[in-house]
């Protein structure tokens, strides 16, 4: 079959972007369907469109929406590299920013010169996200002076807000309704906070784990990933998603594991020297099991989010002086602001840059019954 595609870097992901009347109309083929496009399973993925990475194995689905106030609807699937398995609980932020640009492009939505806003509901979380995506002669801006750490060179920015995103995937802030709990692991007890802000994520500090909190995704051992791994499944369990012995495969993306540490200063994957006074907190996810080259967006929100949060163990390492919170990760340092409207919470906004990258046809090795009859 012949499927019209477009691959799109959004943030630090790169993924391919399609038309929901492309998708098979039987919504339990999905799987399969993306699985071949990807050439999954597969370490190499050589026989698909992947990029044998986490981070650009990730595929969004959109549509124009009928619902009012809504301009798309937004499915987000991430595609196991070396698995027989797409997990479309959470979001992904960073593939979150190219939504809006696609939807423009698409003729989704009518570009409005200087910003054109964009409503996203994200149908993974049913949260709404805002982007506000820089428009040209009619056309998606992608030159800019814009730079985020994890990609090479500048861009025009994009402004992602996430408004209500509490209880994501759980439906609960804590999903535990704890602020902490003691996870029991084969190293004995280790304090968690689980925090569902966008996404759920289970926060850990480095040093109840042996780390610094500042290594480098090359950095970490096998003994390591695998108990970061164990307290991760633990969460799982704790949360409702698989059982911590099943939770690996069956829910892999999520919570995602995030390891925190007080400021430092510390030389990112690039080399270059970051001083402590320049970040409130770093931090460091997993990504399918594996260390993040960066930062999930949606790990940036709920971080924040965190951070403000009584009794978590976020709030309680970092120094909070402003609504806007320094994240220091593996590639640089990811600012987030916080919208307060009469002393509450409203929304956190980031911004990222994206950009179109090619658009054409994926040839898939079976045939599947689509929405709608392809020429």
């Amino acid at each position: 079959m012949r499927i019209p595609v477009t691959i799109m870097r959004g943030g630090t992901s790169k993924g391919i972007f399609l038309n929901m009347d492309h998708m098979p109309s039987d919504q339990a083929l999905w799987k399969d369907f993306l699985l071949d496009i990807m050439g999954s399973p597969d370490q190499r993925q050589i026989d698909g469109l992947g990029g044998a990475n986490s981070l650009t194995s990730k595929a969004a689905i959109i549509k124009q929406s009928e619902i009012e106030g809504v301009d798309v609807e937004y499915t987000f699937a991430q595609i196991s590299v070396d698995h027989q398995l797409v997990d479309f609980k959470g979001n992904c932020g960073n593939i979150s920013s190219a939504v809006g640009p696609y939807a423009i492009a698409q003729g989704f939505v009518t570009p409005k010169e200087p910003i054109t806003t964009v409503t996203i509901l994200n149908t993974n979380t049913q949260k709404i996200i805002k982007a506000e995506v820089e428009v040209e002669d009619g056309q998606v801006k992608t030159e800019g002076t814009y730079e985020i750490p994890g990609v090479p060179g500048t861009g025009s920015p994009i402004y992602l807000s996430f408004t209500q995103a509490e209880g994501a995937v759980t439906g609960k802030l804590f999903p535990t309704g704890n602020a902490i709990d003691m996870i029991k692991t084969s190293k004995g007890l280790i304090p968690a906070s689980i925090v569902d802000v966008a996404n759920p994520l289970v926060f850990v500090k480095a040093e109840d784990t042996g780390l610094t909190g500042y290594e480098l995704p090359a950095e970490y051992s096998e003994d390591t990933l695998y108990y970061l791994e164990e307290i991760r499944s633990q969460a799982a369990e704790i949360c409702g998603f698989a059982k911590k012995e099943e939770a690996t495969i069956k829910s892999p993306a999520v919570p995602k594991m995030t390891i925190i540490a007080p400021p430092r200063n510390y030389k990112d994957s690039s080399g270059r020297e970051r001083k402590s006074e320049e970040m409130d907190v770093a931090i460091r996810m997993m990504s399918m099991q594996k260390p993040h080259q960066a930062l999930a967006i949606t790990g940036a929100i709920c971080t924040t989010a965190s951070a403000f949060l009584e009794g978590t163990i976020v709030s309680k390492l970092v120094d909070i002086h402003s609504p806007v919170i320094r994240l220091a990760h593996p590639a640089g340092i990811m600012e987030t602001k916080v919208d307060f409207i009469a002393g509450q919470m409203q929304g956190i906004k980031v911004m990222r840059t994206a950009r179109m990258i090619l658009e054409g046809y994926v040839y898939t090795k079976h045939n599947y019954q689509v929405a709608h009859q392809l020429a």
